[in-house]
C-alpha cells in the first residue's frame, strides 16, 4: 500500500470533528488551541507513537498495516463506510499508475428490467453519478436527463446546480450533502477518474454549500432511504428509495424510488405515471469517456 496526501487530509478532517469527551478523555477547554482531538491523543487512544501518527497525518510515504488503520479507526470513531474509505485512500493514491478507466454501459438485461419496473421511478447511475439510463416515471419525478448534453447527465450535478432540484427535494441540504458524501466514496475508488475531478472543481467553482461540505471529507455509503419532494404537478411525495449494485459492475447502481401502497404518494405516482404514458419506456444516458460529445441518448426497447 502506498501513501496520499488525501489519505492526510481525510484523518486530519475525522481527528477536527471529534471531541475528546466522546473519545473517552476528559474534557479540558483551557488552552485547547485545535479543533477536535489533538495529533498526540489520537496517537494515544490508537496505540502508536505521535510520531507515527504524524507522519501519517501528514502524507508521509509509509505503509500502515490493516492492524494499524483499523486502530486509528477506533481511535477516530469512524463507521465501516469511512474506514472502507480511508482504506481506499490509502490502496488507490492518485500518483499509482493504472490503465484508463474504461467507459460504462448498461447491459440490456438491465435496461429490460427499468423497463419491468415501470410503474415505479428507477435509474442506473455509474461512477460519480452519472446517469446511466432511467425509465419514463423517472425522468419524470426528477429530470429530463436524455435531454441534457451528455456531460451534464450526472445526478449529484443536478442536484447542485439546477435551481429546479432545490425546489424539488423539501429536504435538500440532506440530500446535496449525502450526494457529496458519494462523489468522496468514488473519488477514493477511482482517484485517477479525470472526469470526477473536474465534476468536483465544477462544483467547488459554483457552489459554497458543496466547498463547505467537501472540505469536511464527509463519506456517504447508504444504500436505503427516503426522500420528499414537491413537484410541480402531482405535489408533494414521500418516497422509499433503495440502491441496489450489479454483480457485474460495483460502479452501477439501480436506483428505485417507491411509495408505500395505498398511500396519497403512491395515487400521485399512478397520476405522474399516465402522463404521456405512450412514450419509450427506457432510455440509455450511458457514455463513455472517450466520448464527451456523444449524440443524444439512444431509446432501448
Amino acid at each position: 500500500m502506498g501513501q496520499s496526501a488525501e489519505f492526510g487530509k481525510f484523518l486530519k478532517a475525522m481527528r477536527s470533528r471529534l471531541r475528546p469527551e466522546n473519545a473517552g478523555l476528559a474534557s479540558s477547554s483551557a488552552g485547547r488551541r485545535v479543533h477536535g482531538l489533538r495529533r498526540e491523543e489520537v496517537a494515544r487512544l490508537a496505540d502508536v507513537s505521535t510520531d507515527y501518527y504524524t507522519r501519517l497525518e501528514q502524507g508521509r510515504n509509509i505503509h500502515p498495516s490493516r492492524a494499524v488503520l483499523e486502530s486509528v479507526a477506533r481511535a477516530l470513531r469512524l463507521d465501516p463506510g469511512e474506514l472502507a474509505h480511508m482504506i481506499d485512500l490509502i490502496e488507490n493514491c492518485a500518483n499509482t499508475r493504472r490503465p484508463p478507466i474504461p467507459g460504462q454501459t448498461v447491459r440490456p438485461e438491465l435496461r429490460q428490467l427499468l423497463g419491468a419496473v415501470g410503474n415505479v421511478p428507477a435509474l442506473v447511475l455509474g461512477r460519480r453519478s452519472d446517469v446511466l439510463a432511467g425509465n419514463r416515471l423517472a425522468f419524470l419525478l426528477l429530470a429530463d436527463f436524455p435531454a441534457m448534453p451528455a456531460a451534464e447527465r450526472n445526478l449529484t450535478r443536478w442536484i447542485f446546480l439546477d435551481p429546479l432540484a432545490r425546489d424539488l427535494f423539501q429536504d435538500w441540504p440532506s440530500i446535496a450533502s449525502e450526494a457529496a458524501g458519494s462523489l468522496r466514496v468514488d473519488i477514493g475508488r477511482h482517484p485517477n477518474d479525470a472526469q470526477a475531478n473536474q465534476l468536483v472543481g465544477e462544483l467547488a467553482v459554483c457552489s459554497e454549500q458543496f466547498r463547505q461540505w467537501w472540505a469536511g471529507h464527509r463519506v456517504a455509503t447508504g444504500s436505503a432511504g427516503s426522500i420528499r419532494l414537491r413537484h410541480p404537478v402531482v405535489g408533494d411525495l414521500e418516497l422509499n428509495s433503495e440502491d441496489l449494485t450489479p454483480r457485474d459492475d460495483p460502479d452501477q447502481v439501480l436506483r428505485v424510488y417507491s411509495a408505500k401502497p395505498g398511500s396519497p404518494s403512491a395515487d400521485s405516482l399512478t397520476m405522474l405515471g399516465s402522463l404521456g404514458a405512450e412514450e419509450t419506456a427506457v432510455t440509455d444516458t450511458s457514455r463513455s469517456p472517450e466520448s464527451e460529445d456523444a449524440s443524444g441518448a439512444a431509446n432501448a426497447t
